[in-house]
């Protein structure tokens, strides 16, 4: 599984994941998770407000920072 956080490096993107990092360990799936800085990249998802959570090429959230229980349900 791959999972992206998207965002320019404000503190909710930055607290986004450190929830998801917290969220694949809680949900014991194997999966990458990488950050997306680069403008660029992130408007090629189509996502205009950050930060952004991106699961195996599907933006499931945009413009909040969830928390870890919400996210491993996405990972389930």
């Amino acid at each position: 599984m791959d999972v992206r956080v998207l965002g320019t490096g404000c503190p909710k993107c930055r607290k986004l994941y450190a929830e998801a990092e917290r969220a694949i360990e809680m949900s014991g799936v194997e999966a990458t998770l990488s950050k997306v800085e680069s403008i660029d990249e992130i408007m090629e998802y189509g996502v205009m407000m950050t930060p952004a959570l991106v699961i195996d090429g599907e933006v499931r959230s945009s413009g909040k920072a969830l928390k870890a229980a919400q996210i491993a349900e996405m990972l389930g």
